[in-house]
């Protein structure tokens, strides 16, 4: 594997997207401009947004949220009315179970407040490390490198890295990384994968990272 800059890569991402790429936070993790954009609310957006189309998770948190306005409210809401509220966002029940234990345990083991460390993050239902760093990275403003689908498929084609896990994918992509750069990473590379570098449909021919990348059809 050819050693890669992969600040040039952003830089040419940055220049193609720019204000396109919304930060997950906001929008890729479903929350509309209408909620406050702090830990919490980015916290169960994120939550909702596993396994779903941003729009779907966009559509169950303006509906958990237009009922439901808080933790406390949420923590002793019964599953069955959150499950049919975030139904949109697929498995209902699994997710309004992980939803109302979380706004519990917040406010029994934390004065209501989300975690900063990625440690205690983890201990929360149904939060992995892409949760923990996106509401690090996009609510918190601490640097943390937010490796979804997008990122550990592209980032492997690519050569950036060769591992076979998110997990991994996340440790390598901090090692070649500058710090001051870790949050661009989720932004860019998710828009990327949204309209270039499909999962089925790639095009190559007019992907602006092409030549860097091992995985370029010429003929696409």
């Amino acid at each position: 594997m050819d050693k890669k800059d992969i600040s040039l890569i952003l830089d040419r991402l940055s220049e193609k997207y720019g204000g396109d790429a919304a930060y997950p936070g906001r929008s890729s993790e479903g929350l509309s401009p209408e909620w406050p954009f702090d830990p919490f609310h980015v916290l169960i957006s994120t939550i909702l947004s596993q396994r779903t189309k941003d729009d779907n998770t966009r559509k169950a948190s303006d509906r958990l949220f237009s009922v439901y306005g808080t933790m406390e409210e949420i923590a002793s809401a019964e599953t069955e009315k959150v499950a049919e509220l975030i139904r949109p966002a697929g498995f209902p029940n699994q997710k309004a179970g992980a939803i109302i234990e979380t706004c519990k345990i917040l406010l029994r083991d934390y004065g209501g407040k989300v975690p900063t460390q990625t440690e205690e993050l983890l201990k929360l239902p149904m939060v992995g490390r892409k949760t923990a760093a996106c509401v690090r990275a996009y609510a918190m403003s601490i640097p943390s490198v937010c490796v979804d689908t997008h990122v550990h498929r592209i980032t492997n084609l690519m050569g950036l890295v060769d591992t076979d896990t998110p997990e991994k994918t996340e440790e390598e992509l901090m090692r070649i990384t500058p710090k001051k750069r870790w949050m661009d990473i989720n932004r860019y590379f998710v828009r990327h994968g949204q309209v270039i570098c499909r999962p089925n449909r790639p095009n190559c021919g007019e992907c602006i990272v092409a030549d860097m990348c091992d995985s370029r059809k010429d003929d696409a």
